[in-house]
């Protein structure tokens, strides 16, 4: 057997001062580096997430339709546009709502989400209900819960007539003011 090749690693010596800066040095780099790509990727995620509770909603009236479309005691859906839609939004910027016409001048409209999960509800004329296909969520012509897991009435949208059109107060996302 050769006394050179021995299976034991041999002792490591100690580092001198010139190998402990540079250890130093590349260490100091490499935390800075990563601080640096951190802070790049951070700040424009941390703004993106706080931005929406500094900036208004924007609340706009939106026209539906001429008074004369609407029959009184007739429930239709209504389409409308998101008040501030994203340059991305494509479909999810379109908004509905349930309009029902009560009177001579008096407009009663509904968002047509159920307040459970969201879900869209349709209007049974027949039945004079709103109901959620989804979950059973049933809802009576004035939009309380008749059964089923909603927790809220639907959301209400403000109505109101303005030179012979029907306007619908909208909001990006309709929330529910009942607690």
């Amino acid at each position: 057997m050769n006394e050179n090749t021995n299976s034991n690693p041999q002792p490591c010596r100690p580092a001198t001062p010139e190998e402990l800066s540079r250890r130093r040095f590349f260490e100091k780099l490499s935390i800075g580096l990563g601080a640096l790509c951190t802070a790049i990727l951070g700040v424009p995620l941390v703004g993106f997430v706080l931005a929406p509770l500094f900036r208004a909603t924007p609340v706009k009236w939106i026209s539906v339709g001429k008074v004369g479309d609407f029959e009184i005691g007739k429930t239709v859906t209504v389409a409308f546009n998101d008040p501030s839609p994203l340059p991305w939004a494509g479909i999810t910027a379109k908004g509905a709502a349930w309009l029902r016409r009560a009177g001579e001048n008096e407009f009663i409209a509904f968002s047509v989400n159920c307040t459970h999960l969201g879900c869209p509800v349709r209007w049974l004329p027949d039945a004079e209900l709103f109901m959620c296909p989804c979950h059973g969520g049933v809802y009576y012509k004035d939009g309380s819960v008749a059964a089923g897991p909603p927790p809220h009435p639907l959301v209400r949208y403000d109505v109101r007539v303005s030179n012979g059109e029907v306007k619908i107060k909208s909001s990006p996302i309709p929330i529910t003011t009942s607690v």
